[in-house]
């Protein structure tokens, strides 16, 4: 697999090119500033090289205290857009869906050490483990 680009910004990684169309409103919502002004800071990876890798393959590329945003198939397909947030620890590697519209939260606050990851983990308390904010 190829290696993870360099990037002062978080990488958001697409592996699923099913659907041009959907990729492109997926890549709008992230890439425009919610009301309050507040967007990820994002560095957009559309490289074929990526097709069908999984989070867990990209998540054992990460280095320790890193975050990295997916873009699987459920992102694509799913009218909510639940992006992969993966980071790194040095214990270890989690993983959380959030929302596309909620993604500038999570970049935001964990890029900046504003927010523990515990704390996003806590919020996405609905049953299917998304976090759609607080």
């Amino acid at each position: 697999m190829k290696s993870l680009p360099q990037s002062g910004e978080t990488l958001l990684i697409r592996t699923d090119f099913s659907d041009q169309e959907s990729w492109e409103a997926l890549r709008t919502a992230v890439t425009t500033p919610n009301e309050d002004g507040f967007l990820a800071n994002v560095h957009l990876v559309d490289d074929p090289a990526y097709r069908d890798v999984t989070a867990e393959q990209l998540a054992a590329l990460l280095d320790p205290h890193s975050l990295l945003i997916v873009a699987d198939k459920l992102a694509i397909t799913s009218p909510e857009q639940p992006l992969i947030s993966i980071y790194r620890a040095e214990e270890g590697t989690e993983q959380l869906r959030v929302i596309a519209e909620e993604l500038w939260s999570i970049e935001n606050n964990i890029s900046l050490a504003n927010m523990d990851w515990d704390e996003f983990t806590s919020a996405a308390a609905d049953d299917d483990g998304i976090f759609r904010g607080f």
